[in-house]
């Protein structure tokens, strides 16, 4: 089988080692790929928004699967234009990848089928919005309403903070002036986790449990990044918790979207606050998690085409899913500058001696030259270690990091930290 892989990131080069390791597949293309995935594959310089770039690539090259990464694509309608070309692809379609696209959209759904969130508001109005902010007072928190590459998203934890981040969304637009409504959400306290699950609309299977740092810096402080590490299993989701997740956020949001309409197929990613053992949704994503797939998919057993063959056919109930029970830490390492403006055109030395010592490199924000490899992202590389428990995984990493060099290389010295604690 020919598959094609949209994406250019970390998570993306883990789908692509996954798959490389699947008997059913024959070859593997990346549109547009990274320094690593040419490992596995082709790499196609197709943009991620070029999608009838990437429909006519997959019609002339017979793909049999398209596996589409990020969000921008779905939301976009990728999967649609696939579909009605009689293309097979794992993926939402674009009304169904409006849980991402739209912030609005997601909570207004949880709201009319009682699915555990934040209270909210959504505003348009500028005015409306800062009297609103002044009346609820802080913490609190400020999300744009559209796609913001995962830094859409302003914690306020006092009224000034509130006011810029607020100034910054509805009149600086610095998520574009398509992106300026906002949804304004009480603050919700407790410990995050991320579930992700398989589902083709009938049939839903949960994945491992993750844990993603979202702030740049150790001691979770400073700015939102897209995850500056994650590890799985997250101690804080028991069995128990599990099946409150399964059964009041995962069935009713699939059940919920099939009543409006939509049959939702793909990866259905809840991120979680647990607070004294019961969850809710901070947000869902439409498509496997960066870098949460870099810790969750090490941990899969079975055949990951399989899976994503049968999410396309509809046949999910056939396929017996398997996890290994082992822990898996993953620790990014970025750029100087990241996530603000980042450096570029650095050359990265060391990563066989990493793979070597028995951690699993996935390229994130990389390019090839010559035979090199350089920088070419703010998350530049994903390095992932594995042991029985989290705190062998996270000896693992931590004493093998630093065989891989790049000017001004920085990364957290805590990934895993809450889990320690435990």
């Amino acid at each position: 089988m020919k598959v094609l892989i949209v994406g250019s990131g970390g998570r993306e080069d883990t789908i692509a080692w996954k798959l490389s390791k699947s008997s059913k597949v024959s070859e593997i293309f990346i549109a547009p790929g990274n320094g690593g995935t040419s490992k596995y594959g082709k790499n196609i310089n197709i943009s991620v928004e070029n999608i009838d770039g990437l429909k006519e690539f997959a019609i002339q090259n017979k793909i049999d699967l398209t596996v589409v990464g990020p969000e921008i694509p779905l939301t976009m309608g990728i999967v649609d234009e696939f579909e009605k070309n009689g293309l097979k692809v794992f993926g939402p379609s674009k009304e169904a990848a409006k849980v991402e696209g739209s912030k609005e959209f997601a909570k207004d759904i949880m709201k009319k089928y009682n699915i555990p969130t934040a209270e909210y508001e959504t505003f348009t109005d500028y005015n409306k919005a800062k009297a609103y902010l002044e009346e609820k007072g802080a913490p609190i928190v400020i999300k744009a309403d559209g796609l913001a590459a995962g830094k859409g998203v302003i914690v306020a934890m006092n009224l000034d903070e509130a006011r810029a981040g607020l100034k910054e969304i509805m009149e600086d637009k610095i998520f574009g002036e398509s992106n300026s409504k906002v949804v304004i959400e009480e603050f919700m306290d407790g410990e995050e986790a991320s579930i992700l699950a398989f589902t083709d609309g009938m049939t839903i299977v949960p994945m491992v449990s993750s844990q993603d740092h979202k702030r740049i810096f150790d001691g979770d402080k400073g700015p939102n990044t897209g995850g500056m590490g994650t590890y799985s299993p997250a101690p804080i989701v028991t069995d128990e918790l599990s099946e409150i997740v399964y059964k009041e956020i995962l069935v009713p949001m699939i059940e919920g979207l099939k009543k409006e309409g939509i049959t939702y197929k793909g990866v259905l990613y809840a991120g979680l606050m647990i607070k004294d053992g019961k969850p809710k949704v901070v947000e869902f994503n439409a498509r496997f998690g960066d870098p949460e797939t870099q810790v969750v998919l090490p941990k899969l057993e079975s055949d990951l085409f399989d899976i994503l063959y049968a999410v396309a056919e509809n046949k999910l109930s056939d396929i017996d899913i398997i996890w290994s029970k082992e822990a898996t830490v993953c620790v990014v390492l970025a750029s100087n500058g990241y996530p603000g403006n980042y450096e570029k055109n650095k050359e990265i030395t060391g990563i066989n001696t990493a793979t070597s010592n028995g951690l699993l490199v996935f390229h994130a924000g990389t390019k090839e030259e010559n035979g090199k490899i350089y920088t070419n992202g703010g998350r530049v590389l994903n390095v992932v270690a594995s042991g029985d428990t989290i705190k062998e995984a996270v000896c693992n990493v931590y004493k093998n990091i630093d065989s891989i060099k790049f000017e001004n290389m920085f990364y957290r010295k805590d990934i895993a930290h809450r889990a320690l604690k435990k």
